[in-house]
């Protein structure tokens, strides 16, 4: 007998990026559960998985439709069993989200009849404790119990996945309860994993693409980070590693390039007397910096 598995996103306030979760564990999802849910990860045949088509529940709280866009079929050693992992890669903690969890699961239960594992991943920015159980009990009678499994990114120590060359625990390294002084490190610890693991390009760049989605790194970071890793004895095969940092290179002196010409341009305007107020409308620039074009002419 199969059983079958189902990976539920929520799309509540859905942003683009929410889409690079759902890619993630597509792409990975045995290393999934093997970096966060071992004891799942143990009993699950990972040789029947096999991709469903998404399910689409109304809520009934609010109207709303949501959609299980990741949907997967397996066979659970010896047993079947229906696991719903819920993935909610957003930024804010919903109050009845313990009650949504349960609803899902009873809609899924209503149309396969299987056992079913919930589970459901915040990725939130902080440190919240979030409820895993929804109980429905009478002063005099306890109907049910229904509890999730619960993975809370933040509250992961990162420099716990540095040695376990696991795609997933890289890719979420830009989730987990770094300190704001340990931005660059965690960008150089994930680029040392990408060179131990030996993925191809295409799975390279989706971690190094989830990764900058949330631990973005600005210009002096960026200069840092570059410095530091020629320093490393990992140094040459991290910038051999096929995420772009050529490409950004060229990237910004094309930035600067034009920047260059546009200020040129306005120095031109200016010798031949044009006014502030016209070169700020032909080039965009500010006030401030067509001020001191002129005075540097």
């Amino acid at each position: 007998m199969s059983a079958t598995l189902l990976v539920h996103e929520d799309h509540t306030r859905y942003i683009p990026h929410d889409q690079l979760f759902k890619e993630l564990i597509h792409t990975f999802f045995e290393e999934f559960l093997e970096a966060f849910f071992p004891e799942v990860h143990h009993h699950i045949d990972f040789t029947s998985i096999k991709p469903l088509s998404g399910e689409v529940f109304t809520d009934l709280i609010d109207g709303e439709s949501r959609k299980a866009d990741i949907v997967i079929e397996a066979k659970l050693k010896g047993e079947d069993t229906l696991i719903i992992i819920h993935v909610e890669p957003q930024s804010y903690s919903q109050p009845n989200f313990h009650e949504r969890m349960y609803h899902y699961f009873s809609l899924l239960y209503n149309k396969y009849r299987k056992p079913i594992l919930p589970i459901a991943i915040f990725s939130y920015d902080e440190k919240r404790n979030e409820q895993n159980e929804f109980t429905i009990a009478f002063p005099f009678f306890h109907v049910l119990t229904f509890n999730f499994l619960l993975l809370e990114l933040r509250k992961m120590n990162w420099r716990n996945y540095l040695e376990s060359n696991n795609p997933v625990a890289a890719a979420l390294l830009s989730k987990m309860g770094y300190k704001e002084n340990e931005r660059i490190k965690v960008k150089i610890e994930l680029l040392r994993m990408l060179t131990k693991m030996e993925l191809n390009p295409a799975k390279t760049r989706l971690i190094h693409s989830f990764f900058e989605k949330y631990l973005t790194l600005n210009e002096r970071e960026e200069e840092e980070l570059m410095d530091e890793i020629k320093q490393l004895k990992e140094g040459e095969q991290i910038l051999e590693l096929p995420i772009s940092y050529e490409e950004r290179g060229i990237e910004k002196g094309i930035k600067k390039g034009i920047e260059r010409g546009i200020k040129k341009v306005a120095g031109e305007l200016l010798k031949e007397g044009s006014s502030i107020e016209f070169v700020a409308k032909v080039t965009h620039l500010d006030r401030e910096e067509i001020e001191s074009i002129r005075e540097n002419l």
